[in-house]
């Protein structure tokens, strides 16, 4: 592990010991818990992120047929425009 030192608020440190408390844990072990949500969570969005660009991917007609061989000078001449 690696040791480390945070500031919480005074009313964010008391409810963690009373929680911890009534879990029968630490309070660095709550800190963990609580950062292991965030990082899962972070994860999941970012795959979210993801997978939404893919469903959506192809789906829409841009009624340019040369889009699919001249992408690059397409997403140029897009960008130009904008």
């Amino acid at each position: 592990m690696i040791r480390t030192q945070i500031q919480l608020h005074p009313e964010q440190a008391s409810r963690l010991r009373e929680l911890a408390a009534s879990e029968g844990v630490s309070l660095a072990e709550m800190i963990r818990r609580g950062v292991g949500l965030v990082l899962d969570e972070a994860r999941a969005s970012s795959g979210r992120d993801r997978l939404d660009a893919l469903r959506v991917a192809g789906a829409f007609d841009s009624g340019r047929p040369s889009i699919a061989e001249q992408h690059d000078d397409e997403l140029v001449e897009a960008f130009l425009e904008w």
